[in-house]
């Protein structure tokens, strides 16, 4: 694999899954080691549409939405590595596992979320991965999740 093929930007993140404003929640993936590991990048922002009721006086990242960017980054991940580029990838939740919460993620931090996969393999619909996201290299949260690939999407 070639160095730029294990980076995806905005633009190929867009490309492999089908979240967008407000509910896209990786700005890059960084590492990325075929279906095994990599790295999602999150600039957390105050104008982000959950800060205005999760608590307008103290904004925090709800919970969901960080284990939520984990699996997008997971979902990037699997897509590029089986090259699902524009090819309507759909993953949905079966099970979240083992979740724990260590540190608030506010406005101004730097979410880092790596992910590696724990069972699935290229042509597999059941996949489940392990996540832990820092901030600053402080665990904001740890997580397993298990989802279910479509690889041949809404318009297949």
């Amino acid at each position: 694999m070639t160095e730029a093929q294990t980076t995806a930007d905005i633009q190929m993140i867009k490309r492999l899954i089908p979240h967008r404003y407000p509910f896209l929640l990786v700005d890059r993936v960084i590492n990325i080691d075929g279906c095994k590991s990599a790295c999602g990048i999150k600039n957390v922002t105050m104008n982000e549409p959950h800060f205005q009721g999760h608590f307008p006086e103290k904004p925090i990242m709800p919970g969901v939405t960080i284990v939520e960017a984990m699996a997008q980054t997971a979902a990037v991940m699997v897509g590029m590595a089986l090259g699902m580029q524009d090819k309507n990838l759909l993953v949905y939740f079966m099970s979240i596992d083992k979740g724990k919460f260590r540190r608030m993620v506010v406005p101004g931090d730097v979410l880092r979320m790596e992910v590696e996969t724990l069972r699935g393999k290229p042509g597999g619909k059941v996949w489940k991965f392990a996540g832990e996201a820092t901030v600053d290299g402080e665990m904001a949260c740890e997580v397993e999740f298990t989802a279910m690939i479509d690889l041949g999407g809404a318009g297949a």
